[in-house]
């Protein structure tokens, strides 16, 4: 359960928690995959109707998801979408980029037989699904190996400062594999990585990892200026 819904939960009944973190957990999903875009008027209305859930619930959920930073409240214009612009997306990248380029770091230093041979799985069904062309399982894979370098580097604090970040970034990094070209020199970024792995390489690790991190947020920018965030809509 997240902070956010754990401070809810003191003053919900259990039935209605467990409801409001389901439906939170929808709406999530429906921004990252752009079904939600940024800066759309959320109508609740039309949103019950589709994951079948009353009003209280959903309204319950956009509370969770507020507090999430992924969605702004008006008593006057009522909910919608937080806005997402290429500067903000490109300082997230960055932040992101510095901690996860010293989790690749660190995880490439202490990296044992038995870890490497999880992201060795994790790297091969990644590249199935690239071949395949298939963007929805390829992004699920590709984000349990930023999430193992993170939660496996060791370092706690790293991992709680990078899942807040999250929350907002995920959004952002399945729009920038939305662009083949960025998409082709993931995979690319993904195999050095790898590389720096099997080699204990923890320098080669942290530049590839920062320069991979960079470049997203970089693609993100672009899409944003382009149009491509509300492109995914539907």
């Amino acid at each position: 359960m997240t902070r956010a819904a754990a401070d809810f939960a003191q003053e919900s009944p259990p039935g209605h928690v467990a409801l409001a973190e389901k439906v939170a957990d929808q709406l999530r999903d429906m921004v990252v995959r752009g079904a939600l875009a940024p800066g759309q008027r959320i109508v609740e209305r039309r949103l019950c109707a589709e994951l079948d859930v009353s009003r209280t619930p959903m309204r319950e959920a956009l509370k969770l998801l507020r507090q999430d930073g992924l969605v702004e409240i008006s008593r006057n214009r009522g909910a919608r979408v937080t806005a997402y612009d290429g500067r903000a997306a490109i300082d997230l990248f960055d932040a992101i980029g510095a901690l996860e380029a010293a989790a690749a770091e660190r995880m490439a230093r202490n990296l044992d037989a038995d870890l490497l041979a999880r992201f060795e799985v994790l790297h091969a069904q990644m590249l199935a699904e690239y071949d395949a062309a298939r963007l929805d399982d390829y992004f699920d894979v590709n984000s349990a190996i930023h999430d193992l370098i993170v939660e496996g580097c060791g370092n706690p604090v790293l991992a709680e400062s990078r899942r807040r970040l999250m929350l907002l970034a995920r959004r952002g990094r399945y729009m920038a594999i939305m662009n083949a070209a960025r998409w082709r020199q993931a995979v690319a970024e993904h195999e050095a990585l790898m590389r720096a792995f099997r080699a204990r390489d923890a320098a080669a690790a942290h530049a590839v990892w920062r320069a991979h991190l960079a470049a997203t947020g970089h693609s993100v920018a672009e899409a944003l200026a382009g149009g491509d965030a509300c492109a995914t809509t539907g």
